[in-house]
């Protein structure tokens, strides 16, 4: 039911690769080929032919190339950074350059912290740059010797644009001169993305060094690649570390080293990864079984990218205001200069950009898996989104990180939306994505709109020659989006049929919060007051509803101390195991224990006695970015969950253990620079929502429903420890402080919701429009609630919360919160 469009990213592997895997490692020996035996002589062998294959699979020899195994592009990105032959500044002959281009991933950039250490130059070249850089030297410059690298992508894992390879020969020959200085340059193909779904022949595009990473083309194995080396610059590389395997002689007691003949050897430092590299032979097999050949997956991902740039790049609102921003420096004409990658952002009516962390968890929700943020590439990322350099530092120092989910800054975009296609996409896929888009921003429905009558065709196609899988015969671009029946002029824009966008024309939700300044006490109004109060004392699972409850130093007495984890240790979320909210727990404090119950099943008790002590494994585990010292229960409540969930789990405790670190968090205004000790949240201590917010969520949400909510259940997918009830809705939103008796909290920022609202916590079924409505209402945000701290208790008894305790809020100056600065998605869990 996923539909994965993160192939850029990623291969998936098919099955038949890991069983012919497997039945290898089951009928074979294979020993360290380092050693002598029968078994290791089979490995070396095996690794020698897999070299052979990987050259064959790019059209080249062992004459031309050697294939240095590596973990990955990145490691062999830096293996070149530190053997390449560079001249540095202050030398008597001239110094070398290492030049790149701007379009480049972070691992090529990031080869000019090794020559900046070698006092070598690094020049960042522009694309238009190069096609403007025909002048050859001077005679008299072209016999200087100095050495030079140039390095680009072969394509661009940003915007899939296509280089040309021609750059190689060009470059090499002097024809092309990326900067005008003496000297001879050599070309490093950054291929990583390209060899993904385009064959690439080093027999004519022989560049001196080409990185790749394997699990791009196969899913599997990760964690190996390969630098392709021109066998012509190979004897000029210098390497000072020497591992095992890569001595052909060395003394111990003095500085005597003799490296072995052999360039593969005398690189490959340490045993290498041998089983993944036997991995390879059986990738190679079954993408030639299943595809026929890399030609074949150009046509069939380049058709698949055409349609959807197609259908994209047309659709428009009622108003004629595009519904996406695609940033792309083709026309997606052909496969000889355009991949089959996507970047884009999603606009809504007005052209403002909605945050890519939103259309990411819009996306979830639809099971589609997109890329969002710069992908490991600002230049390209500068370039398309007009980013300046100066903006990038404003970013950071406004608590924007690359790989976060900080998508706007001052209403201004971050980073975007990739979509990507690889070999074992489908037509289908395509659909999907398209369907999501048309659904989620022109609809008021969530139901799928068939494409026949939400669009009207082109009258060209994709051409015929790049179709080369089943049912090519529906490819029909679209161009526009079209209502119900046509018009037939302008000025009928606004009848009846004609689509509506999805924020009401009434007020919205966002004016329920003032901009004006406020002062800081709250004065005059209704009271406040403490409606409910929830505690989750298993993370994800169920409520457990109480009138009045001890807090403690991490926030109310057990709330999330334990948490279900898969057999890899991870933390299981209802975003992965929706029917974790069928799992109700409930505390007897009386008796010390915690018990469990769920449809079917015997109910379970765990003691709340902690455990920790002599015999009690502590482990690590963690929640979001965090760090926590857990251990676990034990195989009886492990052997239940297992069974109800259906999947083997089990269940573990956040540790005592005073003399481990304290799962914290450093939170600005408190006194001292507090560091606050939280449970297994995500976030923070409490989370409080409104039922005044709740009850106009509700009425958008209803006029969006075939069915209305009940406030109730509206309530339990919040997922909020302390729920008030105020006379305004959205005011929790100003408030900087709160008191409940003699409790203080601090607002520590507000909730950015994900798709478990999505769920209803009483079945475990999902409704996408839950999420679809918040964003609707608010604009391009989906905050809701917020989150609190409180300050370490001075008493060692504890405070008790208690419904119908009166709220009193201190305001804030500024009506804007910022949320959280984290990688995660701030969910209540």
């Amino acid at each position: 039911g996923i539909t994965y469009l993160d192939h850029a990213g990623s291969a998936l592997f098919p099955e038949s690769l890991l069983k012919a895997f497997t039945d290898d490692l089951k009928n074979n020996v294979y020993g360290n080929p380092h050693s002598q035996n029968i078994s290791s002589k089979l490995t070396y062998d095996t690794i020698e032919h897999v070299r052979y294959r990987i050259l064959q699979h790019f059209h080249t020899t062992a004459e031309d190339y050697t294939i240095i195994f590596t973990s990955g592009c990145t490691a062999a990105l830096k293996l070149i950074a530190e053997s390449f032959p560079w001249i540095p500044e202050g030398t008597k002959q001239p110094s070398s350059r290492f030049c790149y281009l701007i379009d480049s991933h972070t691992s090529v950039v990031g080869m000019r912290g090794i020559t900046a250490s070698m006092n070598v130059l690094s020049v960042p070249i522009k694309p238009k740059e190069i096609l403007s850089a025909k002048s050859r030297l001077p005679a008299e410059e072209q016999n200087c010797t100095t050495p030079h690298l140039f390095s680009y992508p072969a394509q661009s894992n940003f915007s899939g644009t296509k280089y040309p390879l021609s750059w190689i020969q060009d470059i090499k020959s002097g024809k092309l001169c990326p900067i005008k200085i003496p000297g001879k340059w050599f070309v490093l193909l950054d291929a990583a993305s390209y060899v993904s779904s385009s064959p690439l022949d080093l027999g004519i595009h022989q560049a001196d060094f080409i990185p790749i990473s394997f699990y791009k083309i196969f899913g599997f194995p990760t964690g190996l690649g390969a630098l392709l080396v021109n066998n012509r610059i190979a004897p000029l590389l210098r390497k000072t570390y020497f591992g095992g395997g890569t001595a052909a002689a060395y003394l111990a007691g003095e500085d005597f080293y003799f490296p072995r003949k052999s360039v593969a050897e005398r690189f490959e430092d340490g045993t290498v990864s041998f089983l993944d590299i036997i991995a390879l032979k059986h990738g190679f097999d079954v993408l030639e079984k299943l595809t026929g050949g890399m030609e074949k997956i150009k046509q069939h991902t380049f058709a698949l990218a055409h349609y959807t740039y197609t259908v994209l790049s047309n659709l428009k609102y009622a108003n004629g205001a595009p519904v996406v921003r695609i940033y792309s420096d083709t026309d997606f004409s052909s496969p000889d200069v355009q991949g089959p990658i996507i970047n884009f952002n999603v606009l809504n009516e007005n052209g403002e950009v909605l945050g890519f962390s939103q259309v990411d968890s819009m996306a979830s929700l639809h099971n589609i898996h997109v890329r969002t943020g710069c992908f490991c590439n600002t230049g390209a990322c500068q370039m398309h989104l007009d980013i300046s350099n100066e903006d990038i530092q404003r970013n950071l120092q406004a608590g924007h990180v690359c790989g976060d989910n900080i998508d706007l800054i001052d209403g201004r975009p971050t980073g975007s939306v990739r979509i990507s296609f690889g070999y074992m996409s489908s037509f289908e896929d395509a659909q999907n994505f398209l369907n999501f888009i048309i659904t989620t921003r022109l609809s008021k429905s969530d139901t799928e709109i068939p494409f026949h009558s939400v669009t009207k065709l082109m009258t060209e196609s994709v051409p015929d020659d790049h179709l080369s899988f089943k049912n090519a015969d529906k490819l029909s671009p679209v161009l526009q989006i079209s209502d119900r029946e046509p018009r037939n002029n302008a000025s009928e824009t606004g009848t009846a049929g004609s689509w509506q966008p999805p924020e009401p024309e009434t007020e919205s939700i966002r004016a329920a919060v003032s901009e004006t300044a406020v002062p800081t006490c709250r004065k005059g109004g209704k009271p406040i007051t403490v409606a409910k109060i929830y505690l989750y004392p298993i993370k994800s699972c169920s409520a457990f509803e109480v009138t009045e409850w001890p807090v403690g130093n991490q926030g109310l007495l057990y709330d999330r101390n334990w948490m279900v984890v898969n057999q890899n240790g991870v933390c299981m979320t209802q975003k992965q195991e929706p029917r974790l909210c069928l799992v109700n727990p409930s505390i007897d404090l009386k008796q010390k224990i915690m018990v469990i119950r769920a449809e079917g099943m015997d109910p379970i008790s765990v003691s709340l006695e902690d455990s920790t002590g002599k015999g009690t494994v502590i482990c690590e585990s963690k929640v979001c970015s965090h760090r926590v010292k857990t251990y676990d229960c034990g195989e009886r409540i492990a052997g239940w969950l297992s069974t109800f969930l259906g999947r083997p789990c089990r269940l573990i405790r956040q540790s005592s253990d005073t003399k481990s670190k304290p799962h914290q968090k450093n939170t600005k205004g408190l006194s001292s620079a507090t560091n606050i000790s939280l449970s297994l949240v995500n976030e923070a201590q409490y989370l409080l929502i409104n039922v005044a917010s709740i009850l106009q969520l509700k009425e958008h949400i209803s006029a969006r429903l075939k069915e209305p909510l009940e406030i109730e259940e509206l309530i339990r997918r919040f997922r909020a420890n302390i729920v008030i009830s105020a006379p305004e809705s959205f005011e929790e939103e100003e408030w900087a402080e709160i008191s409940i008796g003699s409790l203080q909290f601090q607002v520590v920022g507000p909730c950015s919701r994900c798709q478990i609202i999505c769920i209803d916590q009483q079945s475990g079924e999902r409704n996408k429009e839950i999420l679809q409505s918040l964003s609707a209402a608010r604009g391009r945000k989906t905050n809701f609630g917020i989150y609190l701290m409180n300050q370490p208790l001075r008493s060692s008894l504890p405070d008790i919360l208690s419904v119908g305790s009166q709220v009193l809020p201190v305001l804030k100056e500024n009506t804007e919160i910022q949320p959280p600065t984290s990688s995660e998605e701030k969910c209540s869990g």
